[in-house]
């Protein structure tokens, strides 16, 4: 398989959620028979939502050459020999005119024809932007449009769910190890992330290996560290006043499998980030790389419980501004939707406890939920199902009532939208 690139070229985080394969071509024949196959042009056109016969077409009317459509056997070819960096080069230009959307730059966007023009709605933030008309491709487009069904929709929700929950496999496969998530095969994003060429991706792998070699010369005896409840308590009032946010991580929302009922790994790195955030000043200034090898270091990086301490610890009345600074790491983390939903619990209870001296807490709800939404963090389905009911899973039933009352705006809009949507196709 082709390694994984991000979509944006020009964005260097590797944590940049929208990723698809690089262009891998092969030159065949000599001549005036010479041509190119485009070996992998199928899979990188399904990671922008977009007909092969557009990035092959766009090719052609760029190179000024011959190009072959819909081939039955997968083989895309364009006459001549074009090594794969130039095209890759060409297919910048073709995300920028007919992927991303023209106000957030996301590449989260549907074509629509309508009335002779050729627009992208975005799924991101909502913009509908046109596409230059001017442009060769444009002209083959509007003859050319792909006829849209109900199940392709569904299709691509699927796929899209399906990618998700690959990477949660070790911890809801069968047999319920804890540590099968060590053993799984690295997903899409894994590999993203590995192929990264910038420091920071290096950084990652260089201090998670130190880690795992470290973990196992660790004797036991050096583990004796006192987790009963008066000791956390004790270390947890020794921090100042705004560090001091409750944990509440047993009772009710004891885990399913048996990983919670009292003082945890998950303890260890809540307490960990909060005593972070007080040597450096705030919790804004804990770095995303060390929470993330410090999850990683107690076991827990794909666990839905530890979604539900950061909420706690790296969130606070601010949370509307840090958001966008932690998407990142957040998008790499909730993988399901347990995951899915251990955030928006750890959300309610993170508001809930705020509540009390921030009441305009509540009114932020539908701010957060958009956020969340915008960076891919929380799904249609799960936020839906969410919203439904009041639940005491995770906070008193009072508040939850609370929360989900100031967060009607945001399920109506998203009920309308997806109505509308469901209309146009």
């Amino acid at each position: 398989m082709a390694s994984l690139i991000n979509v944006r070229r020009d964005v260097s985080d590797p944590f940049y959620r929208y990723k698809m394969e690089r262009l891998q071509t092969k030159i065949e024949g000599k001549g005036n028979g010479i041509k190119t196959v485009v070996v992998n042009l199928s899979g990188v056109a399904q990671s922008l939502a977009r007909p092969g016969s557009y990035l092959i077409k766009y090719f052609g009317f760029e190179l000024g050459a011959q190009t072959n459509l819909d081939p039955p056997d997968d083989r895309w070819i364009i006459n001549g020999a074009h090594e794969a960096s130039k095209l890759q080069e060409l297919l910048d230009g073709f995300i920028t005119k007919f992927v991303l959307c023209k106000k957030c730059k996301n590449p989260e966007t549907d074509v629509h024809i309508k009335d002779g023009r050729i627009l992208l709605d975005c799924k991101a933030c909502g913009q509908r932007s046109e596409v230059d008309l001017r442009l060769k491709l444009s002209g083959f487009i509007l003859k050319n449009v792909p006829k849209k069904t109900k199940k392709d929709k569904a299709e691509r929700r699927a796929a899209r769910k399906a990618k998700q929950n690959g990477k949660a496999d070790a911890e809801n496969g069968s047999g319920g190890d804890d540590n099968a998530s060590d053993h799984a095969s690295p997903t899409a994003d894994d590999k993203g992330i590995e192929s990264g060429d910038d420091a920071l991706t290096r950084k990652i792998k260089a201090e998670a290996q130190g880690l795992e070699t470290a973990k196992v010369e660790v004797k036991d005896d050096e583990w004796a560290v006192d987790m009963s409840a008066e000791a956390v308590k004790a270390r947890q009032q020794q921090l100042p006043g705004e560090f001091k946010q409750k944990l509440v991580l047993n009772g009710e929302d004891e885990d399913e499998e048996g990983e919670g009922g009292g003082n945890t790994v998950y303890d260890q790195l809540g307490t960990w980030i909060q005593e972070q955030a007080e040597q450096k000043g705030g919790v804004d200034d804990v770095d995303d790389i060390d929470i993330y090898l410090k999850a990683k270091e107690l076991g827990i990086e794909t666990k839905h419980r530890t979604i539900l301490v950061l909420v706690q610890t790296i969130f606070n009345e601010n949370i509307c501004a840090q958001i966008g600074k932690r998407a990142g790491m957040l998008k790499r983390l909730v993988s399901s939707e347990r995951h899915e939903k251990a955030l928006l619990g750890g959300t309610e209870r993170l508001i809930g406890h705020l509540g009390g001296d921030h009441p305009e807490m509540y009114d932020k709800i539908v701010k957060i939920l958009q956020l969340y939404y915008h960076h891919d963090l929380i799904s249609e389905e799960v936020v839906t199902k969410w919203g439904s009911k009041a639940s005491k899973k995770y906070v008193d039933l009072a508040t939850s009532k609370k929360v989900r009352k100031a967060a009607e705006p945001f399920l109506t809009w998203l009920a309308e939208a997806e109505e509308e949507s469901d209309e146009e196709e």
